[in-house]
């Protein structure tokens, strides 16, 4: 074989292998990416079925229940519509009623959003920016209220 085919080979199978690297790189960033729903969202079934998402809003007043062992359900809502959340783990020490509120994890056959993850808000200023989006769509304050 010529020095040249050689070459050519050899650019070949980098290209290929180059190619192959890049498609699995980009696979797995989609396959972990986790999207922001509102509670309207959910309920509208815009929300994929068998995937990580994120579920972002208001937690609602009176609805936090403590279950047996570190299970905690509560609901959120947009203002629109309401979802029931169920997470089991150490919630956010931020974490109350009437707080914006952004939880992670899978819809349940049942309609229930299994929580993986919960997150708060860190101080009274601050909001999720796509939750404070969310209620301004759904015609509330972020502070709360209406506008």
């Amino acid at each position: 074989m010529k020095a040249r085919q050689k070459r050519l080979i050899f650019i070949l199978v980098g290209l290929a292998i180059l190619g192959l690297a890049t498609w699995l790189v980009f696979n797995a960033l989609g396959n972990n990416m986790s999207y922001f729903y509102s509670p309207t969202e959910v309920v509208q079934k815009k929300a994929p079925e068998n995937h990580v998402f994120r579920l972002g809003g208001m937690v609602v007043n009176d609805s936090v229940q403590r279950g047996k062992e570190l299970t905690v359900r509560f609901a959120v809502t947009d203002t629109a519509n309401v979802v029931n959340v169920e997470y089991t783990g150490i919630l956010p020490d931020l974490f109350e009623e009437g707080q914006g509120v952004i939880a992670q994890g899978k819809l349940a056959d049942s309609g229930i959003f299994v929580a993986s993850e919960v997150l708060a808000k860190h101080d009274e200023n601050y909001m999720p920016p796509e939750v404070a989006d969310a209620l301004k769509k759904a015609g509330m304050k972020p502070g709360g209220g209406k506008q």
